[in-house]
């Protein structure tokens, strides 16, 4: 198949991508009309009847499109080389990622072990491949404890960083802009997200973390149905519009479409060596103003306690996506409103998540 990959159909690889970013992308392209091949190792994923992820069966459901899925790690290279044998890939979107900070300060090897070696084994498998376009779901951690505010992509990254994940995400960064400099064939665009919360308005997807949520919004779902019992601040004492936290969250549907975004930026004449962009809002949200509009999205007052900060966490952290509006047309569209609704649209029709 020839195109130019910006009009015409792609066969995109996502790597993680039964994971909450990654299924939602998923839906984007295969709406778009591209093929979608995924590779996941279900560490974090709910198994349907046939084996395939539960999110992956939805994702079909919602678009009527197959997607192709190969349960493998990023650690096995011979199962990376045989999905690169079997398909004619064109760009790859590496989800496939440990993802919990707390738990990256306590695995740090782990952690360590399977982003990156993991992205190594992927970066190979594609060269041999010849397959040299690739978008990174990078993170904001990579900038650690913001020097200025709102913090652009220009910002200095891999100093302050607090936890191994985020180191994880910055060592990745290095190794994919040092390949694409020794190589001038490999396009590559590195995504940082700040805050993705949402799920996809059908109520069919959304966010399903293992074990006790890690993030604010996720922790704000399972207490308004019930699921957990307390909900906690941490810190009320910062220097913000009322003490609590504030970061930049953005709709997991908007950020998907940053992704679509990317994958066109990278067929553009525009496009070589390492692109980078910020994926957010620019408004940041406070803790308490979160819990208030989600109380009014799910109609009840959610009680909460204040404690202590946690160690590492900074008052305010926020974006500004200018450079994204600019060079790849895309602004996030969805409200605080819309986050907190279709949140709570996945999590009432899903209190155990894609658990049955």
């Amino acid at each position: 198949m020839v195109h130019d990959g910006q009009s015409g159909a792609r066969v995109v690889l996502l790597t993680g991508g039964a994971g909450f970013v990654g299924s939602h992308t998923a839906i984007e392209l295969l709406e778009r009309g591209d093929s979608v091949v995924v590779v996941d190792n279900c560490v974090n994923a709910v198994k349907g009847g046939d084996d395939k992820p539960v999110a992956l069966q939805r994702v079909e459901e919602l678009t009527g499109k197959t997607v192709k899925y190969h349960e493998a790690s990023m650690l096995d290279c011979e199962a990376l080389d045989n999905v690169f044998k079997q398909y004619k890939v064109d760009v790859v979107i590496h989800f496939a990622a440990l993802k919990s900070v707390g738990e990256s300060v306590d695995q740090p090897l782990r952690y360590y072990g399977n982003n990156i070696t993991g992205t190594l084994n992927l970066l190979q498998a594609m060269s041999t491949a010849g397959v040299k376009r690739l978008v990174f779901s990078s993170s904001a951690t990579v900038y650690g404890t913001p020097q200025y505010l709102p913090i652009d992509e220009s910002h200095p990254t891999g100093q302050g960083i607090t936890n191994p994940y985020g180191q994880t995400k910055f060592m990745c960064e290095q190794i994919m802009m040092d390949l694409a400099r020794a190589d001038p064939e490999w396009r590559v665009v590195l995504l940082r997200y700040f805050n993705p919360v949402g799920a996809h308005p059908s109520g069919r997807i959304g966010e399903d973390p293992r074990g006790i949520p890690n993030n604010l919004m996720p922790t704000i779902a399972q207490v308004a149905v019930e699921r957990r019992p307390n909900l906690y601040v941490y810190g009320n004492d910062f220097e913000t519009v009322d003490g609590t936290g504030v970061r930049d969250y953005v709709h997991v549907v908007d950020l998907a479409r940053g992704h679509v975004a990317a994958l066109s930026k990278l067929w553009s004449k525009e496009s070589t060596g390492t692109l980078i962009y910020n994926l957010g809002t620019g408004q940041g949200i406070s803790v308490l103003q979160m819990i208030e509009a989600f109380s009014r999205a799910c109609g009840k007052k959610l009680a909460y306690k204040i404690t202590s900060r946690r160690k590492g966490d900074v008052g305010t952290v926020v974006a500004t996506c200018e450079l994204a509006k600019k060079e790849l047309g895309w602004v996030a569209e969805r409200s605080l409103e819309d986050m907190c609704v279709d949140t709570w649209r996945w999590q009432s029709n899903n209190p155990n998540g894609f658990s049955i």
